[in-house]
């Protein structure tokens, strides 16, 4: 026990929770290209598109969040971090999650459930008790966005169990708010970091301060979010998202985007907020233009921002915390070049129906190859000392 306590591993948050979150990421990943083009069944009871999308929501981004939250909260309210054997039980429950839903055929499908709805509801007491402890009132909304993952993740669990039909809804409201989590944190480090890497170069005109026309996006983009989870389509739901869509473009330019070519570890959050204001252009123009798909807009989401969101944070935070320098190696800007590449694949090609099935397995193994790269280079400094 002794050992465990005083684990670097387990130190914070970050260095198990995005070394998994890697991990998986590659070998859920792997699985579902192995479904669609082996011939190769997963042995759990669920069909293996439904698989696919809740373990990449429920399982990899879920256990990035919590990474980042328990690596952050500390900061935000002055306490000590989660670490040690809670840090360590908080990983096992996760783990224990993935096993139970990829070993679903031999489990009766109420333990499948109680094990993975469990990781999120105890994430929730916990940040909530950490921020009600440290009197950081201002980061509740946090608290109920990884509530609305945890209810998003009971809802598909409940429908496996056929108690409730809302196995779609689910899966849309698991993704909203992760989106909704981008906008708001993002909104956060995004301009902070460029304001603090172009203050060191000497830049006069930093990014806009974050005033009213913020607060108007983030409505804005909440209400189009909460639109789509609940109905999917229709022209509302389609306007509010073009108009989300318009309003976090100008928001993005606000902050000065052109000026951080020179460093990838800025410049990969200001592609990610790109993807996330095209993905929710395009998802709100497929409602009114037959010539797009509702899945571009999805995976500019999925694939481009959540993706290309993650993999910035994680890079970041693990040089940060390990005591290196904040700036991206060869290594860095070829997982970024390769996640973008393969969100491009996912997004565009499929328009082209002659490239669709080249596209989709063109994005898999790119996705396969920026996460092998980000757990060969990041993996050591995650398991290792500062």
């Amino acid at each position: 026990m002794t050992a465990v306590a005083n684990s670097i591993f387990l130190s914070r948050g970050f260095r198990p929770f995005f070394l998994a979150a890697g991990l998986w990421s590659f070998f859920a990943m792997a699985f579902w290209i192995a479904s669609i083009n082996l011939d190769f069944s997963l042995p759990g009871q669920i069909l293996p598109t439904y698989w696919h999308a809740h373990e990449m929501i429920f399982g990899y981004v879920a256990a990035v969040i919590v990474g980042f939250l328990l690596t952050a909260i500390p900061n935000w309210t002055g306490r000590l971090p989660v670490k040690g054997p809670p840090l360590a039980g908080l990983a096992l429950v996760w783990l224990a999650g993935r096993l139970a839903l990829l070993l679903s055929s031999f489990l009766p499908l109420w333990l499948v459930a109680l094990v993975d709805v469990a990781f999120l509801w105890l994430v929730v007491l916990l940040i909530l008790r950490e921020i009600l402890a440290g009197k950081n009132k201002r980061n509740l909304p946090v608290v109920a966005i990884v509530s609305a993952l945890a209810l998003a993740n009971t809802l598909f669990h409940l429908d496996r169990l056929s108690m409730i039909d809302a196995g779609s809804l689910s899966l849309r409201l698991g993704t909203s708010a992760v989106l909704v989590l981008i906008t708001l944190i993002g909104g956060r480090v995004v301009p902070s970091f460029t304001r603090n890497w172009l203050a060191k170069r000497g830049e006069k005109n930093l990014p806009t301060q974050a005033n009213r026309f913020d607060l108007a996006a983030i409505f804005v983009t909440i209400l189009s979010l909460v639109s789509w989870t609940v109905l999917e389509e229709g022209a509302m739901t389609g306007a509010l998202l073009v108009v989300a869509g318009i309003l976090n473009f100008v928001r993005l330019v606000r902050w000065g985007a052109q000026k951080t070519l020179a460093e990838a570890m800025v410049w990969i959050m200001h592609l990610a907020y790109a993807w996330l204001a095209l993905g929710m252009l395009l998802l709100g123009l497929a409602q009114f233009l037959d010539v797009l798909t509702f899945n571009s807009g999805l995976h500019a989401l999925t694939t481009g921002a959540i993706g290309t969101m993650t993999l910035g944070i994680m890079t970041r935070a693990t040089l940060g915390h390990c005591g290196r320098e904040l700036t991206a190696d060869r290594a860095t800007i070829t997982i970024y070049l390769v996640i973008t590449l393969a969100a491009l694949c996912r997004v565009i090609l499929p328009e082209f129906s002659d490239w669709a099935a080249f596209a989709y397995g063109a994005s898999g193994f790119l996705w396969l190859a920026g996460f092998a790269i980000f757990v060969w280079h990041y993996g050591p400094m995650q398991l290792g000392r500062r």
